[in-house]
């Protein structure tokens, strides 16, 4: 009779057939990390991979032991800005391991953070994409921007070295020119960078009134410490956003979704403010066109204006003649016709009031009939709402009566029991009688009096 192996054994066989396998030593595997937590020096993670619907299809532990995860961490850290974490797509280097009692896991050696980089390219495309299906990606460039804009609604975080750039080169420009900034804060690195962007451009929203376009800026940094703005709802906002948006986030090198959908897009936040005294210094340029060309115009148009007049004197005499006779028979002929346009006038003036008058009476009159019913229907709910409260009150006094029937010491002692009293008292507790003390009992039928003998 075969007796089979025990599962460890089992278990140590599969161990030693992928040892046998060197595929399987030293392989590159993309995956997406899930549950990332160091405890120990060392890094766990499960790697997952999932299908275009979001569906696992596969998953395995993974295991970064202290030796290795640290010169990792500071590789992959230098390169992309980031830290090894859940939800992140990576390339892992490593080999399979398979243990008796923890079964199979993933013991990694090394990671490529091109691939991560790369990966976060693919997003900033596949958002523009959708964006351009949705026929919304050039919405915002098509908002039109004042010539002068000086009422600024900047998103930025408040005390960050990018803020005060830009800060400091609008409000101290070289030509003096006055803007009105007001910040929204927000946050501008990390998970939270979407949501705190579009909470800020809502509060923008509920005064747009006041301003003339929205500025987003953020000083430089690793390339993903802005990946917080490559996200489609954030993306989406600013593209529907009904004001002009500006942005300037990160270095000249950097490109984020916002980058490619905002109305402006300036390398730095001090390449905004010098957009933005660009802006008013052209336009002060035209109006400085403008006043010259009026003052030509308006010499040009007196010279002009002069010679009319000069030639106007010497035809102003038999035009005046002219004129004078017949402006007499004109206001002949109007006198004659006054007394027919008075009556006229008179006459519809009178069956306009007897309209209105009509009017009147029959809207007073339907007014007076709603008004009666009103009052009825008032009427009757008053007369039945007091109908309703005097019925509750009879149903509760009821109710209390039949409770202090039940309680009364007239019922009580109907059902055997005494009532016993000391000076007109009840007792409760026989330790209260001490020998001597005198009291009465209460019965049914009649009272007992009576002294305690001993305590």
């Amino acid at each position: 009779m075969n007796s089979g192996m025990t599962l460890s054994q089992y278990t140590a066989w599969i161990g030693e057939a992928m040892r046998r396998v060197p595929e399987l030593w030293n392989a590159w595997v993309v995956a997406e990390l899930s549950d990332v937590r160091v405890n120990g020096g060392h890094c766990y993670m499960e790697l997952v991979e999932k299908n275009a619907a979001g569906q696992t299809v596969a998953k395995m532990r993974a295991t970064i032991w202290a030796g290795t995860f640290y010169p990792l961490r500071r590789k992959f850290f230098e390169a992309t800005g980031r830290d090894i974490a859940t939800g992140m797509k990576v390339m892992l280097r490593g080999g399979v391991n398979h243990h008796s009692l923890y079964g199979l896991s993933f013991n990694v050696n090394d990671i490529d953070p091109s691939f991560t980089l790369g990966d976060m390219e693919r997003l900033r495309r596949e958002i523009l994409e959708r964006l351009s299906r949705e026929g919304i990606i050039n919405k915002n460039r098509e908002e039109v921007l004042p010539p002068a804009p000086q009422r600024i609604a900047v998103v930025s975080a408040e005390g960050a070295a990018g803020y005060g750039d830009f800060m400091n080169q609008l409000l101290g420009n070289a030509d003096g020119f006055v803007f009105y900034p007001y910040l929204f804060p927000a946050v501008m690195q990390g998970e939270r960078t979407s949501a705190s962007v579009r909470a800020a451009l809502e509060r923008v929203e509920q005064t747009i009134d006041i301003w003339d376009c929205v500025v987003i800026i953020r000083g430089g940094g690793a390339t993903t410490d802005l990946n917080g703005f490559d996200d489609y709802e954030l993306a989406k906002a600013v593209a529907l956003f009904p004001l002009p948006v500006i942005v300037g986030i990160g270095h000249e090198r950097d490109r984020t979704v916002l980058d490619e959908i905002a109305h402006t897009r300036m390398k730095t936040p001090t390449a905004v403010a010098g957009f933005l005294v660009d802006c008013l210094r052209e336009a002060e340029g035209k109006v400085a066109g403008l006043v010259d060309w009026i003052a030509r115009f308006s010499t040009e148009c007196l010279k002009g204006e002069t010679r009319r007049l000069a030639n106007l004197e010497t035809m102003v005499p038999a035009f005046a003649n002219a004129r004078i006779a017949g402006a007499s028979a004109l206001l002949e002929r109007e006198m004659t016709r006054i007394p027919v346009l008075v009556s006229s006038r008179l006459k519809n003036a009178a069956a306009g009031l007897d309209h209105y008058l009509d009017l009147i009476r029959s809207l007073t009159g339907q007014r007076t009939m709603r008004s009666a019913d009103r009052l009825n229907e008032v009427g009757r709910m008053v007369r039945l709402s007091a109908d309703n409260v005097l019925r509750r009150s009879k149903e509760r006094l009821g109710a209390i009566e039949s409770l202090v029937k039940v309680l009364s010491p007239a019922n009580t002692l109907q059902r055997g029991y005494s009532i016993t009293r000391v000076d007109g008292k009840a007792v409760s507790d026989v330790a209260s009688l001490p020998a001597g003390t005198r009291f009465t009992t209460t019965l049914l039928n009649g009272t007992v009096e009576g002294e305690v003998v001993s305590d």
